[in-house]
């Protein structure tokens, strides 16, 4: 996937670009002091957030799905992404505004509910990290079961290694008493 992310806090740049995605914003002498003291965003003059918001109105119409995040500590969710630019953007593309709750950064969000507006996709979800649990845990359930039973004879309902397994092979820490894992071969 190609990755853009946008943020109006110097320190977020860094961190973008070290996972491998395109960092977008206005880097002009308000960006350099846009961070408190404790790392949160400053509120913008209405001048940057002109400029933030014609780079993102350029940008967003090619993405498939944007997630927003914006909070100012306090204060009502930035709205970054009008209606305007939502249009832009093509049919099954999917927004998902994680702000709702304070007001939303996506004009057009409604708070726990999945609109749709010309085939766009804009996820207002309530309580997300809530429901990232269940899912991970459900998600990690499921991938451990396909593992496991791949190491299990069925019709006789027995436990049957193959230890040319790639993913045996990667993952088997000990066979017979003795540590096999390359990673962890006494040095």
């Amino acid at each position: 996937a190609v990755v853009t992310a946008t943020d109006v806090r110097p320190a977020t740049k860094e961190q973008v670009e070290s996972l491998g995605a395109k960092f977008l914003a206005v880097e002009d002498e308000e960006f350099k002091n846009a961070q408190t003291a404790g790392g949160y965003a400053k509120e913008m003059s209405r001048e940057y957030q002109a400029k933030q918001a014609q780079l993102t109105a350029e940008h967003i119409k090619k993405q498939d799905i944007v997630i927003t995040t914006a909070l100012i500590p306090g204060r009502p969710a930035p709205k970054l992404v009008s209606g305007e630019m939502v249009k832009s953007m093509k049919p099954g593309s999917v927004l998902v505004d994680l702000a709702v709750e304070r007001g939303g950064n996506v004009e057009g969000a409604r708070p726990g509910e999945v609109v749709e507006t010309d085939g766009i996709k804009i996820v207002g979800y309530t309580n997300v990290a809530g429901r990232v649990a269940a899912s991970a845990s459900s998600l990690y359930a499921r991938n451990l079961f396909s593992f496991i039973e791949t190491m299990v004879d069925k019709a006789n309902k027995a436990l049957a290694v193959n230890w040319d397994d790639e993913l045996v092979k990667a993952t088997a820490l000990t066979k017979d008493g003795a540590v096999i894992h390359p990673n962890f071969q006494p040095k």
